[in-house]
Formats: C-alpha cells, sequence, structure tokens
C-alpha cells in the first residue's frame, strides 16, 4: 500500500492534453450496477460508449434488457439496442477505441472483512495493459487511499507512460444509489481528484457530462478518503439508531416517534431510520477498507470499528428477537414455520449482495426454524447448502413468525394484519400491526 509517489511537476508541460469531451468515446470497465447507469448516463448525454465486462451472462442480460434498473434507464437500453452509440463487449482490446476509460468493478470484502481486490487489480492491468497516449484514466471504485497511485501510477510509469504527460489519471468516487429515483446519476454531484491538476481538468470535462456539479480537489488520495467518509458516516449513524433502537424497546418507546420529533429540529441533527442491518457492497464492506489500511501501520479507529462490529451484530439481534416472540407464544425456534418477507438489501431492488436477510435465514434455519421467504424482486437466494426458492402467496399458509425484512414499493402486504405474529424489522408498518425488533 505505498501512500506517495513522485507526482510530475506542474512546469511539465503535457504531451497530450486529454480527450475532446464533445466527441469523446467512454470505455467503461465493469457492467453492474454502477457502470451500466453511467454507461447510460454518458449516451444520453450525447456521448458513445464502449461497455467492458468480463462476465457473459452479464452481457447476455443486458442484450435481453434482463437487469435491474430504474424504469427510466430500462427504456434506454431497450432503445440502444443494436444501436453503436453502445456497444458491450468481452473483447478487452476494444477499450483501445477509448478516449477516456472508467472503471466501476466491485471491490467486496472476504469473510475475514479483508478488502478482496480481484477485479480491481484485474480491470486496472486490463486498462494498464491496452493504454495510450491521450488516454483519460478514471478509478471510480470505492477502495483504500492510494490505489489510484498503486493500481494505475504505478503500472503506467513502468509501460513509459507517465501520467500528467502522456496520460490523465484520477479517481471519482462513485455514487450510485439503486432504486433512487430523486438521485439518478446525473442528477448527483461529482467528486475528482487527479495525479496532476491537468488530470483532475481532463477527467472533470468528461464527467460533466453525466452530472450536474463535479468538485475537484487537490489529490486522488483526497477524493478516496471522501468515498470512505460517506460511507462510514452513515454506518456510523446507522449503527447508532440501531442501538438507540433496542434502547427505547427496552423502555417501552417507539424509536420512529422519538426520530420524528427529533428531526423536527431544524440543524444539528439528521434523522436514519432502524433495521434489520444494512447490504448492498457500500456500508458492510467501505469502512473495512479503512480499517484494513489503519490496521497495516498499526493505528486504530476505535467508533469505526465498534460501528462495525454493531452492524455485524445486527442480524443475531433480529434472530433473538425473533425467538423471544415465539417463546413469549410456547413456541420452541426448532420446527417453527419462519417466513421472511423481503430478502433484498433495500426496497425496490433485486440486489442480495450482502444483505442481512441471508444471514437472518442461516440463522433461522440452524436454530431448526423451517424457513420459506416471499420477495417479488428475488425467485431463488444462495445459502450455505443450495438455492432457496421464494414461496408464492403466503397468505394461505399459517406462520409461526413473520419476519418483515424489507417492504417493496407498492408491495400489498395487508395480509400481515392477520398474521398471527408479526416481527417488523423495517419500523414501517402501521402501528398495531406486529412487534418490532
Amino acid at each position: 500500500m505505498s501512500q506517495t509517489q513522485e507526482r510530475p511537476t506542474a512546469a511539465a508541460a503535457p504531451v497530450a492534453a486529454g480527450p475532446r469531451t464533445d466527441s469523446a468515446t467512454l470505455g467503461v470497465v465493469g457492467l453492474g450496477y454502477v457502470g451500466l447507469p453511467t454507461a447510460l448516463a454518458y449516451v444520453a448525454g450525447g456521448g458513445r460508449v464502449i461497455g467492458y465486462d468480463v462476465s457473459e451472462p452479464r452481457r447476455t442480460a443486458i442484450a435481453h434488457g434482463e437487469v435491474d434498473l430504474l424504469p427510466r434507464d430500462l427504456d434506454r437500453l431497450a432503445a440502444l439496442q443494436g444501436d453503436d452509440r453502445l456497444v458491450v463487449t468481452g473483447d478487452a482490446e476494444r477499450l483501445a477505441e477509448a478516449d477516456a476509460i472508467i472503471v466501476c468493478v466491485p471491490t467486496p470484502v472476504d469473510h475475514h472483512l479483508t478488502p478482496d481486490l480481484t477485479a480491481l487489480r484485474a480491470a486496472c492491468r486490463v486498462v494498464v495493459e491496452r493504454a495510450r497516449p491521450g488516454q483519460l484514466l478514471v478509478l471510480t471504485s470505492t477502495t483504500y487511499v492510494g490505489t489510484t497511485r498503486d493500481l494505475l501510477d504505478g503500472p503506467l510509469r513502468e509501460r513509459g507512460l507517465v501520467p500528467g504527460v502522456d496520460v490523465h489519471v484520477a479517481f471519482s468516487p462513485e455514487r450510485i444509489d439503486p432504486a433512487n429515483v430523486d438521485f439518478p446519476v446525473e442528477a448527483t454531484p461529482r467528486v475528482v481528484g487527479g495525479l496532476t491538476p491537468a488530470c483532475t481538468r481532463s477527467a472533470a470535462d468528461v464527467l460533466r457530462r453525466t452530472a450536474p456539479v463535479v468538485h475537484e480537489v487537490s489529490s486522488p488520495e483526497v477524493a478516496e478518503m471522501t468515498k470512505l467518509h460517506e460511507n462510514t458516516f452513515r454506518a456510523v449513524n446507522i449503527a447508532y439508531v440501531n442501538e438507540m433502537a433496542d434502547v427505547c424497546q427496552r423502555l417501552g418507546l417507539d424509536v420512529t416517534e422519538v426520530i420524528g420529533a427529533a428531526a423536527t429540529k431544524p440543524y444539528g441533527f439528521m434523522p436514519f431510520n432502524p433495521g434489520p442491518g444494512v447490504g448492498g457492497h457500500c456500508i458492510p464492506c467501505d469502512p473495512h477498507y479503512l480499517l484494513w489500511q489503519l490496521r497495516a501501520d498499526r493505528a486504530e479507529a476505535p467508533v469505526v470499528d465498534a460501528t462495525m462490529r454493531a452492524i455485524a451484530a445486527r442480524p443475531g439481534r433480529v434472530v433473538q428477537r425473533g425467538r423471544e416472540v415465539l417463546a413469549e407464544a410456547g413456541i420452541p425456534l426448532a420446527g417453527a414455520q419462519v417466513l421472511v418477507v423481503g430478502v433484498s438489501y433495500k426496497p425496490g431492488v433485486a440486489d442480495v449482495r450482502e444483505s442481512p436477510a441471508l444471514e437472518i435465514i442461516e440463522r433461522f434455519r440452524r436454530g431448526g426454524a423451517e424457513v420459506s421467504y416471499v420477495d417479488p424482486y428475488v425467485d431463488h437466494v444462495a445459502l450455505e447448502d443450495g438455492l432457496l426458492a421464494g414461496t408464492d402467496h403466503p397468505w394461505r399458509r399459517a406462520w409461526d413468525l413473520v419476519l418483515v425484512h424489507t417492504l417493496h414499493p407498492g408491495e400489498d402486504v395487508h395480509w400481515l394484519s392477520h398474521a398471527s405474529r408479526v416481527l417488523d424489522a423495517t419500523y414501517r408498518l402501521p402501528t398495531g400491526v406486529g412487534t418490532r425488533v
């Protein structure tokens, strides 16, 4: 994890001025939850995109329009089928045609909470091997501070391409919030920091095609830390509000009423809502990149560390409350019929990456319960012992416990008012329906 490398001086006259933003072809490496919306936004802004993804199933899904996108983006994708403005390919050599390349690949953590940089290292290697003078290379994947220098700056120099002179290199953290119709790509400001001022300006010029505002910072490291700060901030507040939910439950108070009252303060307070845990590849993962980097320097961040331990413990707390609700009815967990309502990590998406529901289901099953789930967005989930398919018409069965994990927009759950025991982990059911975690 090298932190610094010698930067080109301001006096070094760039040989490459960077791509012309009025005609630049953008290469997007990784067409997942970040890359595909980015590509569609760039085309909508008048550009052309070469989208590269190593996964043939993903490329096939894109070709058939069978991807998890906002309705507007699904329409955009359908309109671009067969259109040369969006080329989807598994041929990395096509990236040489791009004037600018954005890397948007997953950066998860493994079972030991250690950053898994496999995809990012591979993507950067592909890009560096095909880089040419005049190109702009932008990392967007969340990662540790110093990644841009480690995976792009150094390898490019080894090829004889000097960032800021021959090519431009920058980091601009992605800010995609799946299913958020209020803040699509084009409505969300971007942060960008280049290896040189010229790199920053070049990246900002390209990013303005997909963002209303581009905030320039002094270095890639500042931009990298910005993303870690954003999501660690959210993690801390989510862990805190979940703790307050437990406190209110013990004191016989309605935590949502407390939050609503506190939110009337016009300054110094930002409302967060409790839930069953956090999912996706951001909040459960990103703070661990910071903790991992600090551990290498034998440094600590006690608040962040406590936050991530609390987040990891949240699914277990939900299962414990399930046990308590069953025990109050004289029903042992072993053999209990448990239904989980909603398994995606947030409403309105089919994404189950790091979803607390998966751990909750596994824990219930390890306790001997017979667990089913219902989710209109998710046909099946992968568990330790294989696939579990969703169930249909859950109101036709009598369940010992119904755990409400995710409520999707427009989902009809009126039948929950007739269920015997409902445990609401969303804190969104009407008062009087079920018991809250």
